[in-house]
């Protein structure tokens, strides 16, 4: 990531970098894309970087395949080839005098038939010359050479102008000689979700809820091809029903469809002329209910002190320090695993006294914060920070795609609960709920237990005017924590809870 950020001569604010490849700088009209972050954090200017790069391989991705059909094409084909079979019919049926109204052509649009088809004018002039001697026989044969012309034309400057398969050469054909051959597509295609994709990045739409929801309306659209269904409420419902998942899963995948439905009614003129007076189909469907004993056994529980003592033990045991070291933090910080995997050196700070981790980015505002040291964390803290090589607190090799530090991590935590018995209720994140639980059990108040796991309380009061609680007063709070007891201190076969 060093190499895609950096401080001008004199500035402290970092900025964003992309060389643009030799082979697309002309199509993209520059050499480099350059971007400032607005901020002198280089740990802030990391994150900021990630939504304008992603952004940029998009671009450079796209002009790669200029020379591929656009999205859509057999559309256009069918358009321009229907026309001219509807327009030869009517030509048609006035030469054997019916009284057909006549579609007036401007002077522009015979200049732009000419231009892209230089060829065609001279040759339909000569057709004309031998079938006029023939009467009305050679008038409406003349109409027939010149729509079968008109279709060998229009198949050659499309195979000219792109890069085509043979596969779709062979659709291209097909599609000329009979319009009618084309099955109908979703109107959700790819041009749509890279549009949809590119806005929502500008909105710092995280990328993997991103890539999640793209992922969730491409089933859809693949549904709406292969059953030859349009887009409405009836044919939402029974996809959903296809899908057979938890009500949960199925309200993602409604809220996908519905925040693509909005987007393109606001951003795509085509959209908006086919669905504008349409009712959205993604809002107001019966989805299955569950019943409280299935909403209890789905619902994340929390972990006991016992068994987080167990499992620091047995991480400690396979050598796995860092996870061992994860455990300890989680428990006396109540962060989520990514915030830890993130603290660098620089975000162990002292306020007012009081040496506290100072998490500078999080999914919500509230999240934003500063939490006071447990005294059962210094030692750890002191030699993570003697010990970083890197300036991150955690080591981590992680080469998730969306850059989250803790993947490698949260996948040994995983395999570790489950070799001691431990389903998919409990999780790392189940630590948060653990302290929680037990600041609550220690009496201290909601408000200064949500300040400290980062949680907004839903009250204007509390959220909006409140200036928050003092370095000592949450230090105060979060030494209520208990510090864990070395395992066994009880007997061995701790049954996971």
């Amino acid at each position: 990531m060093a190499d895609f950020i950096f401080q001008k001569k004199g500035e402290s604010t970092w900025y964003a970098r992309l060389a643009v490849p030799a082979d697309v700088q002309e199509r993209l009209g520059r050499k480099v894309f350059i971007q400032s972050l607005k901020t002198a954090s280089r740990t802030e200017a990391v994150h900021a970087s990630h939504t304008y790069l992603a952004a940029w391989r998009d671009q450079i991705k796209t002009a790669r395949k200029a020379k591929e059909p656009p999205e859509g094409w057999q559309e256009n084909i069918i358009a321009a080839a229907t026309e001219m079979e509807i327009l030869i019919q009517n030509r048609k049926r006035a030469i054997i005098g019916e009284n057909v109204p006549s579609k007036p052509i401007t002077d522009a649009e015979v200049n732009a038939f000419n231009r892209d088809h230089p060829y065609l004018p001279g040759y339909i002039g000569l057709m004309a010359a031998q079938m006029t001697e023939k009467g009305i026989a050679g008038e409406l044969a003349l109409r027939d050479d010149f729509n079968r012309a008109f279709k060998t034309v229009l198949q050659k400057s499309m195979a000219t102008k792109y890069q085509l398969t043979s596969e779709q050469r062979q659709e291209l054909a097909a599609l000329v000689a009979d319009p009618t051959s084309h099955k109908a597509k979703s109107p959700i295609t790819k041009a749509r979700l890279a549009a949809f994709r590119a806005y929502r990045v500008t909105q710092k739409i995280a990328p993997k809820t991103i890539d999640q929801q793209e992922s969730k309306l491409e089933k859809l659209s693949a549904y709406l091809t292969s059953n030859l269904r349009p887009l409405e409420f009836d044919t939402v419902s029974a996809w959903l029903g296809s899908l057979q998942l938890t009500r949960k899963t199925l309200t993602q995948y409604l809220l996908a469809g519905s925040m693509f439905w909005k987007w393109a009614n606001r951003n795509d003129e085509r959209w908006r002329a086919e669905y504008k007076d349409r009712t959205n189909p993604f809002v107001s469907h019966e989805l299955p209910k569950m019943t409280a004993k299935e909403r209890a056994d789905s619902k994340r529980k929390d972990w006991s002190l016992e068994n987080l003592s167990m499992l620091h033990d047995a991480a400690m045991k396979i050598g796995n320090i860092t996870l061992a070291d994860l455990i300890l933090l989680g428990l006396y910080t109540g962060a989520r695993i990514e915030e830890l995997c993130e603290l660098t050196r620089e975000n162990v700070v002292t306020i007012e006294g009081v040496q506290c981790f100072d998490f500078i980015d999080a999914k919500t505002f509230a999240g934003i914060r500063t939490v006071p040291i447990h005294p059962a964390l210094k030692h750890i803290v002191n030699r993570l920070v003697k010990g970083s090589k890197d300036g991150f607190l955690i080591p981590s090799n992680s080469r998730n795609k969306y850059d989250n530090r803790s993947d490698p991590l949260s996948k040994a935590f995983g395999r570790l609960k489950t070799a001691h018995g431990f389903g998919r209720s409990h999780v790392f994140h189940s630590i948060r709920a653990t302290v929680v639980t037990q600041l609550q059990r220690a009496d201290v108040k909601g408000t200064l237990i949500a300040e400290i796991v980062g949680h907004e309380t839903g009250t204007v009061t509390f959220d909006v005017y409140d200036g928050g609680a003092s370095p000592a007063q949450k230090l105060k709070a979060i030494s209520k924590l208990p510090k864990l007891k070395p395992w066994p201190n009880q007997s061995d076969n701790v049954q996971a809870q």
